[in-house]
Order: structure tokens, then C-alpha cells, then sequence
């Protein structure tokens, strides 16, 4: 039985081209003790996966050249020698782009599924690892309370569509942010935002002001840049700012010479309460709150959408299309059925 694997062939300089990458392929190795065997039905793609490409400091190592590519996977447990999984339980594992997954049963970053909770495909989005992500930064950074005002920027997407979701479940006013009318529509009309706002048709600080008459209590941050600029002046006193990521700067030649949202924010007379975060830091409630997000989504509080390609071998392909947002919601890749 073969394993494919994509691996770091290079770093980028800018978009990673697809000479940064190497499909692998290697034989599957007998299960010891205490190990299980995961079919791969879909991988998850994200935008910190190109911060990983970079050999600089971060929250967490940077790939090292051969390395598998970092990601979440969904799938099924095809066999097993363990005591904890049974072949046919399903499974979500953070152990990169691959087919066939050897790994161990105590390996933190498997966690089982409970179909229960969503489909295997949004265990990877809406109640996975971009959702937990939008309910922990909204709920324990941005500490929400019922009439303030909040903005996030990529509203369409995996973890901004969930945080305006949860937000309004909370009693917020919700100001999105996105790129194009069908995003902007998609927000409004599908996912009930007060308002989403286009920022490819310009005059995005004119139009923010508009939008939030009261100003900004939460400001969620996933884009950076000019983004992140529009929305500065307009922060309320006592304002909260959860830093998920900054998308726009992410192919820059060099991140460490660019402006992020903690030289915006700490530029201001009345800097925010800010914070960069990541969802590990709540690993232990997990559990819950899959099921909390798979409640709002079977009682039809949270919607979701994805954007699907297929086979490994286009998952470079698919990741750059990602970071140019190309994708309409959670963006994934069908390994097999």
C-alpha cells in the first residue's frame, strides 16, 4: 500500500511557485502496537500554512526543507492496533498533506469524529479547527457583549463567516469585510451581517464609517494591511483587537520588514487591548465546543460553505488560489471518497 505525501522542496520568495513543492511517494509501514492506519479523505487548506514555508521565528517551528507540508486532515481509520480506535471510527489528524496517515494513538493531534457534530468535511471548517478558532478569539479575546459594534475582515471565509455568525447569535451589530459583490451579497443576505462592505471598489474607510456610526468595539483580525488601516481611527475606547492573521502579507519577499497590525494598532493615541492567539491555547475544551458550533449549525444559526478541488497533486495549486482569495468559503481538498 502506497502513501503520497507532498513535501517542502524549497522556500518561497513571494507565491510559492510549484517548484517549492515534491510529491512523495512511499510504502505504507506495518502498524506497531499502539498505532492506526488513517485513509485521508480531506485536507484542509490555510493560511498559516505559508508562514511555515518561512525560515523565520514564530509561534511555532518553521518546515524544514523535506518535511511533509503542515495541515489537518479528515478520514477514516482503515486499521488499527489500539486499544482507543477501531477501524471505521473517523478521525481528524494535524500530520500534513498525505494519503494514508500512520499514527500513533496518544498523538495529540488526533482527535475523533462524531458525525453527529457536522459532516468529516466540516470537522476540518465550521466545527473544526477555523471555527473553534473564531468562537475562542471572538469569545475569550474580543470578550463580546450584546449592542457593540464588530468588524471582521475575509467575512466569506472559514473562520471570519463563523465569528460574524456567533457574534450575532451574541446580539452584536456585524460589519463585514470581503472582496467582490458575491462574497459581499453571500454575507448579507445568507449569513445575516448588518453589513459587508467591498473592499476591491475602494473608499473603504468612508464606507466603514458609514457602516459603524457608533464606532468599533471588536475589530477581528485576519487581513492586515490597508484593511487593518481603514479600521484603526474608528476603535472605540476600551476596543479589543483578536489577531488571527494578517492574509496580506503573507507572500510578501520579506515579513519581517512589513507593517502588521501590531505597528497600526500600538501607532494610535488610544492603543487597543490586542493580542495575537492561537486555538491551542484552549485545546482542552475542544470537545465542547464542536458541539456547541455543531448545534448552531444543525438548528440553522450558523451556515457554512465550501470550495472543493481535488487530488493531492493540486493542492499547490489550490493553496496559492487561497492566499489570493480565490475561494469562497472553507477551502478543501477531496483526497478520496
Amino acid at each position: 500500500m502506497k502513501n503520497q505525501k507532498m513535501c517542502l522542496a524549497k522556500r518561497p520568495s513571494g507565491e510559492p511557485g510549484d517548484d517549492c513543492f515534491k510529491l512523495v511517494e512511499e510504502e505504507v509501514p506495518a502498524l506497531e502496537s499502539g498505532q492506526i492506519l488513517i485513509k485521508v479523505m480531506w485536507l484542509s487548506l490555510d493560511p498559516y500554512m505559508r508562514g511555515r514555508m518561512n525560515d523565520v521565528k514564530s509561534y511555532a517551528k518553521p518546515l524544514q526543507i523535506g518535511d511533509v507540508m503542515i495541515g489537518e486532515s479528515s478520514g477514516l481509520v482503515v486499521a488499527s492496533r489500539s486499544d482507543r480506535f477501531q477501524a471505521g471510527d473517523y478521525v481528524t489528524a494535524h500530520m500534513g498533506w498525505q494519503t494514508m496517515i500512520v499514527a500513533d494513538d496518544d498523538e495529540p493531534r488526533l482527535m475523533k469524529v462524531d458525525l453527529k457534530n457536522g459532516t468529516l468535511s466540516a470537522h476540518l471548517g465550521v466545527v473544526g479547527m477555523p471555527g473553534r478558532t473564531a468562537f475562542y478569539g471572538l469569545m475569550e479575546v474580543g470578550k463580546p457583549s450584546a449592542g457593540e459594534t464588530l468588524v471582521v475582515a475575509a467575512a466569506s471565509g472559514a473562520v471570519g463567516s463563523v465569528v460574524g455568525q456567533i457574534a450575532r447569535i451574541k446580539g452584536l451589530r456585524v460589519v463585514g469585510i470581503a472582496g467582490g459583490e458575491d462574497k459581499c451579497r453571500y454575507v448579507r443576505e445568507e449569513l445575516g451581517f448588518d453589513e459587508c462592505l467591498d473592499y476591491k471598489t475602494g473608499n473603504l474607510s468612508e464606507k466603514l464609517k458609514a457602516a459603524c456610526p457608533d464606532g468599533i468595539d471588536i475589530y477581528f483580525e485576519n487581513v492586515g494591511g490597508d484593511v487593518t488601516r481603514a479600521v484603526a481611527p474608528l476603535l472605540n475606547k476600551g476596543a479589543r483587537v483578536p489577531i488571527c492573521g494578517y492574509i496580506s502579507n503573507y507572500n510578501d519577499q520579506d515579513i519581517t520588514q512589513a507593517e502588521t497590525p501590531f505597528h497600526i494598532l500600538k501607532a494610535l493615541q488610544d492603543v487597543p487591548e490586542h493580542r495575537f492567539f492561537v486555538v491551542t491555547e484552549w485545546q482542552d475544551s475542544w470537545q465542547q465546543t464542536t458541539e456547541q458550533l455543531g448545534a448552531w449549525v444543525s438548528s440553522g444559526q450558523i451556515k457554512y460553505r465550501e470550495s472543493i478541488g481535488e487530488g493531492l497533486e493540486n493542492a499547490p495549486e489550490l493553496f496559492r488560489g487561497l492566499l489570493r482569495g480565490r475561494n469562497f468559503g472553507k477551502q478543501l481538498v477531496k483526497i478520496a471518497d
